[in-house]
């Protein structure tokens, strides 16, 4: 994530809460898909300004693609780090896990003091509280985020846990802004092990899923073992449920690997070995690199998980 040097320093931004919306500019770092949902209804919900950079900005098919989102959402992009947070009353960091303590450095030298800087990266209780360090010590008020499920479908109204010293004077800005987030505690880095610890069950469950049913498909069993899942847990459509993890795994792979590298930081940091959480990231991480060599190149958005299995017998 480049940048041209250190930015301005504006002044104090004071207190935003009795701000009407109109009056407030948001940034956004990271415009993926949790940045592009949250920029467009940040814009809709009547935000002076929404300003979004993110790192692809330099890929040109990329930029294209984004620019034209932007422009129909209402929201500049920004050419760097610099440009989008200067003027920022509310700063939003929706990178990947891997890019948090450098998104962090990367704004801390150039947001606004006392300007809140929202991190809903899926990073460890570690990174965050780092990241926390880097941001006050440079007059910035960092809150910890913990997204607690998927964005879609929910949007901006997606279930969010608050952390940090700074937490309880942000929410009420967020909920004025469409949010659903609430206080979880004042101190950093106990919303993110909540989420951290739910992720080890989550995108474990995805890649149970993917691997079982992968190894079923292979054998021509599927249909019994779904059949099995059903009977002992006949609360889920499995057949549903299953296209959907697959969906989301080979859409979000590196991300969700990332995730659950973070994951096995908590764990370890807890003084556990963090075995099922390294293996996940592993699957999602070997999803991730077959998307990368085009394997799912031909499977719609919607595609069904034995068609996105088929494609990886196909090609390898």
């Amino acid at each position: 994530m480049s940048i041209e040097g250190p930015g301005p320093r504006h002044g104090v931004r004071g207190d935003i809460a009795s701000r009407p919306i109109d009056a407030l500019n948001v940034a956004l770092v990271g415009y993926g898909e949790v940045g592009g949902i949250f920029g467009a209804a940040l814009a809709g919900a009547g935000v002076a300004v929404v300003k979004a950079f993110d790192i692809l900005r330099a890929d040109s098919s990329w930029a294209a693609a984004a620019e034209a989102r932007a422009k129909t959402d209402h929201v500049v992009l920004a050419s760097s780090v610099i440009s989008a947070v200067t003027d920022a009353d509310l700063i939003i960091c929706a990178v990947t896990a891997a890019a948090t303590t450098a998104a962090a450095a990367h704004i801390a030298t150039a947001s606004p003091r006392e300007a809140f800087v929202l991190d809903v990266n899926s990073a460890s209780p570690r990174t965050k509280t780092e990241c926390a360090a880097v941001i006050d010590r440079a007059g910035g008020r960092y809150v910890e985020g913990a997204v607690m499920t998927s964005v879609p479908p929910y949007g901006i109204a997606v279930p969010m846990l608050l952390g940090g010293p700074h937490a309880a004077a942000l929410q009420p800005v967020l909920a004025k802004l469409g949010f659903k987030a609430e206080t979880g505690s004042a101190t950093y880095g106990v919303v993110s092990a909540i989420k951290l610890c739910r992720s080890v069950v989550i995108k474990g469950m995805e890649a149970l899923i993917i691997e079982s049913l992968l190894g079923a498909r292979r054998y021509g069993v599927e249909d019994q073992v779904l059949a099995s899942l059903a009977e002992t847990f006949p609360g889920l459509d499995w057949e549903r449920q299953a296209s959907y993890f697959w969906r989301r795994v080979v859409q979000h792979g590196r991300r969700r690997s990332e995730e659950m590298r973070e994951a096995a930081v908590t764990i370890r940091d807890a003084g556990s070995t963090p075995t099922m959480a390294a293996a996940t990231a592993d699957l999602h991480g070997w999803v991730a690199s077959l998307r990368a060599t085009g394997v799912f190149a031909s499977a719609g958005a919607d595609a069904q998980w034995r068609e996105l299995a088929d494609l990886i017998e196909r090609k390898t």
